[in-house]
């Protein structure tokens, strides 16, 4: 299968789901592919056939991204260098979760979450340490009996009631002991067996985006540039803290199709975008506001930007 043809078929299943999906970011370079909002969840989904060409600083952006604008990072894809990648497992990459489309289809389009992760050493699952504790002393089991029926030390037995994670082998051991389930799907959007540095610090702003950057951090914008997105940062208003999406460049063929996409961006995750120009025959591309750089200059305030953005924006959805 062709990756456009993957990134056609993940797209067409997350709609199916009830995501209200993004347009295709088809520029580079690129973080992710598409957004989607489902409620008040949002995912920046990037979408591959072979998983190993996801690197680390690709990985990076999609986890800032999701901290800037509350979304969680998701890599969708087929398999790896050595094999295919498993229904109901989740991996991880760069601190990104990664499932199949198989997987993904289960979770988001059958509400049946993943209960396996991959991690070096093999696959695991969260083990839930009351129920089992529950469960061994309903059978007046000591933690040495139980210990001895799976092999282990009296210690590990402890640890997997004080919840420690287990191997898929112990845990379907415990399941056929005890004739009930004792492990805790895992949540995606806040996964937490993975154990990844905190979010990677802010990349150094490109030298043609510096001046206008340090307008909006000069008027009280927390100011965060990007290296693999449509749009240059995402600008933080440091008194209403919402996100605002920020393009830059003369405005020719290829901006007007970032504009766009960052307007699509834009309405999945309830953020307003805005794209700085030289020079503007017109207010918007979609909901995109175009700005000129004079205009820019002039502010003094963040007010004076949001009045601006008002007065030329369609309407946008404001968070919950």
């Amino acid at each position: 299968m062709s990756r456009s043809a993957l990134v056609d078929n993940v797209t067409a299943m997350l709609a199916d789901a009830g995501f209200l999906v993004s347009d295709r970011c088809a520029v580079r370079p690129k973080s992710f592919d598409v957004a989607a909002r489902r409620g008040n969840d949002v995912i920046l989904a990037k979408i591959l056939g072979n998983i190993d060409s996801f690197d680390g600083l690709t990985g990076a952006e999609m986890r800032r991204l999701g901290t800037y604008l509350d979304a969680t990072p998701m890599v969708i894809g087929l398999r790896t260098r050595d094999e295919d990648l498993k229904p109901g497992v989740v991996y991880f990459r760069h601190g990104v979760p990664v499932l199949s489309p198989d997987t993904a289809m289960d979770l988001f389009v059958e509400g049946v979450p993943p209960l396996i992760y991959a991690a070096p050493g093999g696959l695991y699952v969260t083990i839930d340490g009351d129920i089992l504790a529950d469960a061994r002393r309903e059978r007046d089991w000591s933690l040495g009996r139980l210990a001895k029926e799976l092999g282990v030390s009296r210690r590990t037995v402890s640890k997997y009631e004080d919840g420690m994670n287990a191997s898929v082998e112990v845990a379907a051991r415990l399941e056929e002991l005890f004739d009930a389930p004792l492990t805790n799907p895992i949540d995606v959007f806040d996964a937490e067996v993975d154990d990844a540095d905190p979010t990677p610090d802010d990349p150094e702003a490109g030298e043609a985006d510096k001046p206008l950057l340090a307008v909006l951090t000069r008027v009280g914008f927390d100011v965060h540039p990007t290296l693999r997105s449509p749009f240059k940062a995402v600008s933080e208003d440091d008194q209403r803290h919402q996100a605002l999406l920020t393009g830059h460049s003369e405005f020719d063929r290829t901006a007007e199709k970032r504009a766009r996409i960052m307007s699509s961006v834009g309405e999945v995750t309830r953020t307003q975008s805005f794209y700085v120009v030289d020079r503007a025959t017109r207010e918007r591309v979609d909901r995109t506001v175009l700005i000129e750089r004079d205009e820019v200059e002039r502010i003094d305030e963040a007010e004076d930007l949001r009045d601006l953005l008002r007065e030329r924006a369609v309407d946008v959805e404001e968070p919950a």
